[in-house]
């Protein structure tokens, strides 16, 4: 697939970009390049490849999801400034 200068200017236009007309051209050719790869790429068989999540297929340890009954106020709040009521006390920003 060729992609020229027209369209190039085109997708620059929709990308809020400003290309001069020799950058135009360059990057008409780079792009018609890159489709015509996509191209070799979409006549690879790929039947009864199954998809790559990973390139290692290592797998990440998990911690068990157990509920906790959390209560842990006190910890939280013993390096509060301002406290009052299990809450921490902020300054009103609102006026």
């Amino acid at each position: 697939m060729s992609i020229d200068t027209t369209t190039v200017k085109k997708i620059a236009r929709l990308a809020r970009l400003d290309i001069e007309e020799a950058r135009a051209e360059a990057m008409s050719a780079e792009l018609s390049t890159i489709m015509g790869f996509v191209e070799q790429l979409q006549a690879v068989d790929v039947t009864g490849v199954e998809p790559l999540l990973s390139v290692s297929q290592a797998t990440l340890p998990r911690r068990a999801d157990v509920v906790t009954d959390g209560n842990y106020v006190d910890a939280i709040l013993k390096n509060a400034p301002d406290k009052k009521q299990g809450f921490f006390v902020v300054p009103k920003v609102v006026g």
